[in-house]
């Protein structure tokens, strides 16, 4: 699967800086920070970017999720590179650590979990009901009692995220799923599927999803792990308040696309426009971004097509294979001779609405794939905005936020209660964590001209 925290519970109330400076000395932040003047690629005239201070939010943090409540406090979680708690449920390979900055992003507080337990896995999407209610799932769907059935774990706050209740046990109907349909891209077993990303409520409080894993025929090998399978992204919907979801449809599935499938989905609905209703869904497949529409709610959807932003075509190899003249991959072969492996990858997107009807995406590009993190150099390898002032038909600014650096390229976007603001968290560093490894947010402020 895809990539996707824990301190002891007296450290509570410090600040992450103050909290971090207990870790370990491997998981210090790398040397950098950025001076990074964010690059615009496409200029839209109309677009007009502030951007905030980079400011730590996790030391040692890595593929952060967030969410941002009405009342503008901003959740945001990542992996540590410590082990999670031992137990009976599938968990991710690293711990999560949550913190809560209720400031705007200046100062952060660790969220302290129940002891010994691995608590929210919050890539499963969160969200801040209208009725002030906060729901939050956790990433993993494992069996149920009997076929074609899941069973997850629902978390909710009625209090700003100053306390979380939960888990309770949520049920899936998912028609023809197959848990044991695939290793992870670890080669490790993994009897689930996965949630991830938005969850979106519906005029009518009906709420949707998505998913992705294995269903019937999904058998196709993956390339650079032949026990992984190519995955498929499905569309589920509750009208419980997430106590029960049942599959929509198949939002994409092809085992020609990628090396991946499609996996990794980010889902917005549009709210307002010529367009008000559609939903758009946008995928990783281990190349190129893939998108989605539905005009239907999710009954049914056109073909997944490449999404690319700014000319960045992973598919441009002459770009970067003169930087890779000479590199080995870990298994000692050449990766200028191996084109499978120099083609890049963009990986999870993230796609928000704002109230204006701006979107904004965020995505990572990986150049290559693998060979990125022991040479992260190529300007291409980094972290991206987009912004579109038509309701995604077009997408027609561009900024790289991160280039040249290492990075697991995942990043999380959230709106402030403030119109067009909101903040930004991505991470630097990678699993090796004796190169450093920290989680970082800025605030953006966003001026658009008429949309």
């Amino acid at each position: 699967m895809p990539n996707k925290i824990r301190l002891p519970l007296g450290l509570l109330g410090l600040t992450v800086a103050a909290a971090a400076s207990l870790c370990a000395a491997d998981t210090q932040p790398p040397a950098r920070i950025a001076g990074g003047t964010p690059e615009v690629l496409l200029a839209d005239p109309r677009v007009r970017l502030s951007f905030g201070e980079e400011r730590l939010v996790i030391q040692g943090g890595l593929q952060p999720s967030m969410l941002i409540t009405r009342d503008g406090s901003i959740v945001v979680q990542s992996q540590l590179p410590d082990k999670p708690f031992p137990g009976r449920r599938i968990a991710y390979h690293s711990a999560l650590a949550t913190v809560v900055s209720r400031d705007g992003g200046a100062g952060w507080t660790r969220v302290p979990l129940t002891p010994g337990e691995n608590g929210l896995n919050m890539e499963g999407g969160a969200i801040h009901l209208r009725d002030g209610t906060i729901l939050a799932l956790d990433t993993f769907v494992t069996p149920g009692a009997r076929p074609g059935t899941g069973i997850g774990h629902l978390y909710s706050s009625t209090d700003d995220w100053r306390t979380l209740q939960g888990p309770v046990d949520i049920t899936f109907d998912l028609p023809a799923v197959n848990f044991h349909g695939s290793t992870d891209d670890g080669g490790t077993p993994h009897p689930a599927v996965r949630l991830h990303r938005r969850i979106i409520e519906l005029p009518n409080g009906d709420l949707l999803t998505t998913i992705y894993g294995w269903f019937k025929g999904d058998d196709e090998a993956v390339g650079y792990m032949p026990t992984m399978h190519k995955s498929r992204v499905v569309l589920v919907r509750s009208t419980d308040r997430g106590r029960h979801w049942q599959m929509v449809s198949t939002v994409a599935s092809d085992r020609t696309i990628g090396t991946e499938g499609f996996n990794e989905a980010v889902l917005a609905r549009l709210s307002s426009g010529p367009h008000a209703g559609r939903l758009i869904c946008q995928m990783r497949t281990g190349r190129e971004l893939r998108e989605a529409i539905s005009d239907d709610e999710g009954r049914t959807w056109g073909p997944a097509r490449p999404r690319v932003y700014a000319d960045l075509d992973v598919y441009r190899t002459e770009k970067w294979v003169e930087m890779f003249r000479g590199v080995k991959d870990k298994h000692g072969n050449l990766v200028e001779n191996n084109p499978v492996e120099l083609i890049g990858a963009v990986v999870d997107p993230d796609l928000l609405e704002l109230r204006s009807g701006l979107l904004v995406a965020a995505f990572g590009v990986r150049v290559p794939p693998r060979a990125c993190w022991p040479h992260a150099q190529h300007p291409w390898n980094g972290n991206y905005l987009a912004f579109s002032l038509d309701q995604g038909v077009t997408w027609s600014h561009v900024v790289r936020l991160t280039s040249g650096l290492l990075t697991t390229h995942y990043m999380a976007i959230e709106a402030f209660p403030e119109d067009n603001r909101i903040f930004v968290t991505y991470d630097l560093g990678d699993w090796s964590s004796q190169r450093g490894r920290a989680t970082y947010g800025r605030t953006l402020q966003i001026a658009a001209g008429p949309l």
